[in-house]
């Protein structure tokens, strides 16, 4: 029987990814051993027992960004890390240490060096995190979300996706989509998101230029976060909604999508091949852009900054697009070319050429 430790957590970028590898394992092999180790605080911690997994805790220890007095205790919390995780490895015989980055990861690579048992690194983001940045170092496979991701003997394996948009058949799912949400089937529709917490800068553009979009004779499908107040026109061809928990029905029923460009929403959307423009989140140190890089390169999506994102640029950049079926069709045959639904597959691949190595 193989025993996996996959470790990782914090944020859903790291928890998602982890748990479709969990998943595929799962399910190839019933007699396997998933293990998951992660944190108190972060969402695996909630979201990883739901879904049956054992979760091993391990102390959260951020890396220190100053020096303080934070600072000067980190050499102790770290080291006690590392032997929390030493423990988990011996106690459950752990053949292999899979990490997805976040807080549980880094003395995860540590102990497992230690331990003498291999590493599988993934990482999500264009811009790699410092936990799998000093991973990687070390690591007997490194797989990216990403090309161009700069982390040390990286192949580009793509984003581990959920099963639900992995089986998605758009054509199929078309006609549920349109009833649940509302709208039309046979029209086509813009779909409009920022993320569970919405994006104000989305919906401060499109509550002033949302009948440019059906004057276009396209639907609008806006989801604006659980926290927006901006109110619903109630107009036919128009759906405001504050949160989608079916985002696999969102997705069938768009024919080109707006949005931000997390790195689990560019995957998801270059995988199905819906032509996008990406408007990155302007917090941060630039990863959302980087996220997207490749498939605007590719000619799958668009990009357009933060700052020039208003209803004019709506007007000036989304809807001439919308019109324009030989563009629509050139940015979906391209995304074929960075989008994969074989994330989940490949990292599995990884883990085994690694077992099969050891």
């Amino acid at each position: 029987m193989t025993t996996y430790l996959l470790a990782g957590g914090g944020t859903a970028g790291h928890v998602n990814p982890l748990l479709a590898v969990a998943d595929a394992l799962r399910d190839r092999d019933a007699d396997a051993a998933v293990l998951v180790l992660g944190t108190r605080e972060g969402l695996e911690a909630r979201l990883v027992p739901e879904r049956g997994y054992e979760l091993l805790i391990v102390d959260k220890v951020p890396f220190p960004r100053r020096l303080d007095r934070a600072s000067a205790a980190f050499p102790a919390r770290f080291r006690r890390a590392i032997a929390q995780v030493r423990a988990h490895i011996r106690e459950h015989s752990a053949d292999v240490v899979v990490g997805f980055g976040g807080y549980a990861s880094a003395p995860a690579y540590v102990a497992a060096r230690r331990e003498r048992v291999p590493v599988v690194v993934h990482e999500a983001n264009a811009r790699p995190g410092l936990a799998n940045v000093l991973g990687a170092r070390r690591a007997a496979g490194v797989g990216v979300a990403f090309a161009g991701t700069a982390l040390r003997g990286s192949r580009v394996v793509g984003m581990p996706l959920r099963r639900e948009i992995v089986d998605l058949d758009v054509p199929a799912r078309r006609g549920e989509a349109a009833a649940h949400f509302g709208l039309d089937p046979d029209r086509p529709t813009l779909l409009v998101f920022g993320g569970s917490l919405g994006a104000q800068r989305l919906n401060e553009a499109f509550a002033g230029a949302w009948r440019d979009v059906l004057d276009a004779g396209w639907q609008l499908l806006h989801v604006t976060g659980e926290r927006s107040e901006l109110p619903d026109p109630g107009v036919a061809g128009y759906a405001v909604v504050r949160y989608v928990d079916r985002m696999d029905l969102a997705f069938a029923l768009a024919d080109a999508i707006v949005s931000r460009a997390g790195s689990a929403t560019v995957s998801e959307i270059s995988a199905l091949g819906i032509p996008a423009v990406y408007v990155p989140y302007a917090v941060g140190n630039g990863e959302q852009s980087l996220n997207a890089a490749s498939a605007v390169a590719a000619g799958a999506a668009r990009l357009v900054p933060d700052a020039a994102f208003t209803s004019d640029a709506v007007r000036r950049d989304i809807v001439p697009l919308l019109r324009d079926a030989g563009a629509l069709g050139a940015m979906r045959a391209a995304a074929a070319s960075v989008g994969t639904r074989a994330g989940t597959d490949n990292v599995v691949a990884m883990i085994d050429d690694v077992l099969a190595a050891r």
